[in-house]
């Protein structure tokens, strides 16, 4: 009786969830393991010039306030 009650959960996992599952994570490997397109690497070099110009722009703003308000990093902290 006890056995019965089990079979048709295993027949079910391994007739449908197992398989589905093996073929979505293999896909995913395969597609991690394939790198970054050229539109992904053209974006990430995008992102990154875009850091750079906004971490001068924060320098630059940031001597200006060092020179207009001294006081105001202590205020802010």
């Amino acid at each position: 009786m006890n056995m019965d009650i089990l079979i048709a959960p295993i027949i079910v996992f391994l007739g449908f969830v197992a398989p589905i599952w093996l073929i979505l994570h293999y896909r995913s490997k395969r597609q991690v393991s394939q790198g970054l397109t050229e539109e992904e690497f053209n974006q990430l070099n995008e992102l990154i010039a875009k850091a750079d110009k906004m971490s001068q722009r924060i320098e630059t703003l940031e001597a200006i306030l060092d020179s207009e308000a001294p006081q105001w990093r202590s205020r802010n902290d």
